[in-house]
């Protein structure tokens, strides 16, 4: 297990379109399905949707997924352009990139802030810059009073502290935040990751989280950002559009902001605006070339 998921992190992090400051990773590839794989469990540790592996490898929801079959796998993003040095979390698309001197260290997929609870958008994750402020291995949960009212409307018993444990959903390692109640851990419910379940916090894979935390230094910086739409020229002057649900219905128009980053990056004539409407109305996620 640990070989194919190291094999896909080397993968994803291979830029094979590189430029003074486009970076394009991950790309079409194939999964061979193990013992214990489920489609919301694959597209958590490769970052895609379950519902686009079952499309594009025809799979019949009604029967079990074989061990050593073999998925076509598309993974391919845009690394956002926010800084050379940190952690940058993109809230549509459900990845953590951290870089050094310009260079990707590491990319992989978290779970985000649910959209609505209740009609309420208090769990949504927030933007904002931050600092690391605190590294703890083996935390306690000290439940926020927010979440014991969670608890008690729905039914449940009503936790204020969760010691370390295979119970704990902070899991073994844990990041806290300079952003109020914000935390990037590991999490005890992998089939949460690459979606909007958690009370705002960054959810890892423990795969990823613990080598995030041997690697992260104390007082790094970050920014959480939310841009579902990404635009990025290769060094062969191709045209890649990343094209994510707005999730949070933050953006009126993605169209308009599609135009506005083609304007900025000056690649109107280079462009097949078919394509670039195909990907508008898609919004699979995954950085589609557009170009003429």
């Amino acid at each position: 297990m640990k070989t194919i998921l190291t094999l896909f992190l080397l993968m994803l992090l291979s830029a094979s379109y590189v430029s003074a400051s486009d970076m394009i990773i991950g790309g079409e590839t194939v999964y061979q399905v193990v013992k214990g794989d489920t489609l919301e469990g694959i597209g958590a540790k490769l970052g895609v949707k379950w519902q686009r592996l079952v499309q594009e490898n025809s799979l019949d929801l009604n029967r079990a997924l074989k061990i050593g079959l073999k998925l076509r796998v598309n993974n391919r993003r845009i690394v956002p352009k926010v800084s050379d040095n940190g952690l940058i979390i993109n809230i549509p698309d459900r990845m953590l990139y951290f870089l050094k001197n310009g260079r990707l260290e590491t990319a992989f997929p978290v779970g985000l802030g649910t959209p609505l609870w209740r009609g309420s958008t208090k769990w949504r994750t927030p933007e904002g810059k931050f600092k690391i402020v605190n590294k703890q291995k083996n935390p306690p949960w000290f439940v926020p009073e927010s979440i014991q009212e969670e608890m008690e409307l729905e039914g449940k018993p009503v936790d204020i502290i969760v010691p370390p444990g295979p119970d704990n959903p902070l899991g073994r390692y844990i990041l806290r935040t300079s952003i109020q109640g914000i935390e990037i851990h590991e999490t005890i419910w992998p089939t949460s990751v690459y979606q909007f379940r958690s009370h705002g916090c960054i959810r890892v894979l423990p795969e990823h989280m613990e080598k995030l935390f041997r690697d992260i230094e104390p007082e790094a910086t970050g920014e959480i950002i939310y841009n579902p739409v990404k635009l990025a020229v290769s060094k062969e002057g191709r045209v890649f559009l990343e094209v994510h649900r707005d999730i949070y219905s933050k953006l009126n128009d993605l169209e308009n902001e599609t135009k506005k980053l083609i304007r900025k990056a000056a690649v109107e004539k280079k462009i097949n605006w078919q394509k670039v409407n195909a990907a508008l109305k898609d919004k699979s996620g995954i950085a589609e070339d557009v170009s003429l």
